[in-house]
């Protein structure tokens, strides 16, 4: 007699009942290795199952660092596969982090979780079909594309799609235009579409992420206060601290004013809530901080946030990755004439103590080069130290020739230490890209580096280097727009990082401010962009070289500040002149246009 097998349909799960049943955290990508435990946040649990409400089809979540969210999307992606098998596009910003999350996260995911090994085979095997970028499973598929990959996002329609950091996406894949709005079209097809999209937000008004969460019904986790029971949102205006003591951090509940201590944080997530500001029906947004994280202390954040609140560059990175917030910076213009009140006593001949090290920025004109010399110590707070017109065709030997002289010269602090050029920076942009090439190619020993600047938001200062042309140049890329941003925060801070000698003249300055930031269209996206203001900007220009120059460096300055102290021998010491002063010049750039 003969039996039939009977297949029991899967039981009716929500992702986030999914991953608390078949999940498991790998050890590799997570502190935490292990079943998944929904509990252990509270708040992803509404986050996750939104995917599951046939109301929405699109969740939002805009977040800070250590909340969970690679791992939310992660479940997801896990679902599908397992529940309810659909075409799939993961989106990350460029196809080298595409690979690197297959590799590291979802390879490691499908390979730790039992339900997920048995549908989706091996890339290794024969049969299997799959490779880093293009998974198979029974009723479905995942590929994994980045946001610059304009063929991978043109093809084949898709029902689940899953865009990670958006903010750091492309303004355009290829000449195609947005690729978020690229790939939701492939979506169009499926009534039962389910669209999330996830990110750190960066700066006003150009964040991709809080565009989205505006346009969503703007849900906040409220938690109860362990004493007056009042529902509220964890604000960081509520964190309190002694004077200079960040380590004795408190957080006051803004109903009650009672101090609420961080023991008591995991039974307020238990016990909190999502609340939607907005009525929507499709849309569901949702926006936590670091606050809220199980992984993050309270003193931790303001230790942080004590560090860096000094640091315009720093605070910016901070207050998106820390609070989940964008950082308002609308990149208005500076006078210059209010810089003339910044300048110090200090000058080119006697270097002040703090500073511990020297790098330069050079310019190539079509009749000179301009050389700046910057100096740089604790948290690259930098003192401008000295300024070179060269003139001369760049095309002749005389005039490198001279810059090689000029960067060999030594500078004396106060304490009569003796102080070099460590590295200088050189645009290979202009005219003269070859002579630019052939005078580093045989000083990269000296840390001597052709660099070509990138107007392109979000890039490093200093990216990693490539090799061009049959000589196999050393070329740096300079994200000069990211740079400029640094320079410009920098110098409108209360307190200043940024140093400016006595003999510093107007022309200076005015070079130095001759650029602003605007906001412009590009290819119907909000974009950024640096405009000239006046005719000349080398001030400006060579300060960012020599600030790439020491992004490049990444110095030790707790170990540069050692040896220094350590070399006790002055030139008095030693009973003659290491460096022969150069005479005082009667401006403080020898000769302006």
């Amino acid at each position: 007699m003969s039996t039939k097998k009977i297949w029991n349909p899967p039981p009716d799960l929500t992702v986030s009942e999914w991953s608390d049943r078949y999940r498991v955290l790998s050890a590799e990508s997570s502190s935490e290795a292990g079943q998944w435990r929904t509990d252990r946040a509270p708040y992803q649990k509404e986050i996750m199952d939104a995917a599951n409400d046939h109301r929405i089809n699109t969740i939002v979540f805009m977040k800070s660092a250590q909340v969970g969210a690679t791992e939310i999307l992660n479940n997801i992606v896990g679902y599908f596969i397992d529940q309810d098998p659909s075409p799939t596009l993961v989106l990350q910003p460029t196809l080298a982090m595409a690979q690197a999350w297959s590799k590291d996260r979802l390879a490691n995911m499908i390979r730790d979780s039992e339900r997920l090994r048995t549908k989706v085979k091996d890339p290794k095997s024969r049969d299997s079909g799959n490779t880093v970028l293009s998974k198979k499973f029974p009723g479905g598929n995942i590929n994994i594309v980045g946001s610059n990959s304009p063929a991978g996002l043109a093809s084949r329609p898709i029902r689940i799609l899953l865009c990670d950091e958006v903010d750091r996406y492309e303004t355009s894949a290829g000449a195609e235009g947005d690729p978020i709005n690229l790939a939701i079209k492939r979506t169009t097809t499926f009534w039962n579409r389910k669209v999330f999209i996830t990110s750190t937000p960066t700066i006003k008004g150009l964040s991709r992420i809080e565009v989205a969460f505006e346009e969503s019904d703007k849900r906040y986790y409220h938690v109860p206060c362990p004493h007056c029971a009042t529902l509220q949102v964890l604000e960081w205006e509520q964190i309190h601290w002694e004077k200079s003591k960040p380590e004795t951090a408190e957080y006051t509940c803004k109903h009650c004013e009672t101090v609420i201590p961080e023991s008591k944080k995991m039974w307020m997530l238990q016990n909190g809530q999502w609340i939607a500001e907005n009525e929507t029906k499709k849309v569901a947004g949702f926006h936590i901080s670091e606050l809220y994280s199980p992984w993050r202390t309270w003193v931790d954040m303001a230790i942080d946030f004590y560090n860096v609140k000094n640091q315009p560059e720093m605070l910016k990175t901070w207050v998106n990755t820390a609070l989940g917030r964008t950082f308002d910076d609308p990149g208005e213009s500076i006078e210059y004439g209010g810089l003339l009140d910044k300048r110090e006593t200090y000058d080119h001949e006697t270097v002040p103590n703090e500073v511990l090290l020297l790098t330069c920025g050079v310019d190539v004109q079509g009749d000179r080069l301009e050389a700046q010399v910057v100096g740089w110590s604790h948290n690259n707070e930098c003192w401008v130290i000295d300024y070179k017109v060269i003139f001369g065709d760049p095309s002749s030997t005389h005039v490198w020739r001279d810059l090689d002289q000029y960067l060999l010269n030594s500078f004396t602090r106060e304490d009569d230490k003796i102080l070099k050029i460590v590295s200088t920076c050189i645009d290979s942009g202009g005219h003269h890209t070859q002579q630019v090439y052939a005078y580093t190619s045989k000083r990269v020993h000296r840390k001597i580096f052709a660099i070509k600047g990138s107007s392109q938001t979000q890039k490093p200062i200093a990216g990693r280097p490539s090799f061009v042309g049959r000589s196999r140049h050393v070329l740096y890329p300079v994200g000069t727009d990211t740079a400029k941003e640094v320079i410009y925060s920098r110098i409108k801070a209360e307190n200043a990082t940024i140093h400016f000698p006595a003999t510093v003249d107007e022309e200076y300055f005015k070079q130095l401010t001759s650029e602003k930031r605007v906001v412009k269209y590009v290819k119907g996206a909000k974009k950024f962009q640096w405009v000239k203001k006046t005719r000349n900007n080398e001030a400006l220009d060579t300060l960012v070289y020599a600030f790439a120059a020491v992004y490049i460096l990444q110095p030790n300055y707790d170990r540069i500040e050692a040896l220094i102290k350590q070399n006790k021998s002055t030139q008095k010491e030693h009973g003659k002149d290491v460096v022969k002063r150069r005479p005082r010049q009667a401006g403080w750039i020898n000769s302006w246009k």
